[in-house]
């Protein structure tokens, strides 16, 4: 996935909660991808982290889920 291509989108995390893709960043030491991403439910809850954790999967008793899915 290219990785500007999700920026603006809105996604869902795996407990329920709706954010939108507010920016692809890199971390200044690592150089490592980051999402920054915005709460939509609470416009004051801006939120980062890496990449390819939120592209991962996450195991939820026993099945392997996508940690955010895109909105539909």
């Amino acid at each position: 996935m290219f990785l500007n291509t999700i920026v603006g989108k809105k996604y869902k995390h795996f407990k329920g909660t709706e954010y939108i893709i507010l920016n692809i960043v890199k971390h200044s030491e690592t150089l490592e991808n980051m999402v920054v991403y915005q709460d939509l439910s609470d416009k004051n809850k801006i939120w980062v982290r890496p990449y390819d954790m939120f592209v991962d999967y996450k195991d939820v008793n026993g099945e392997m889920i996508k940690r955010f899915e895109e909105c539909i």
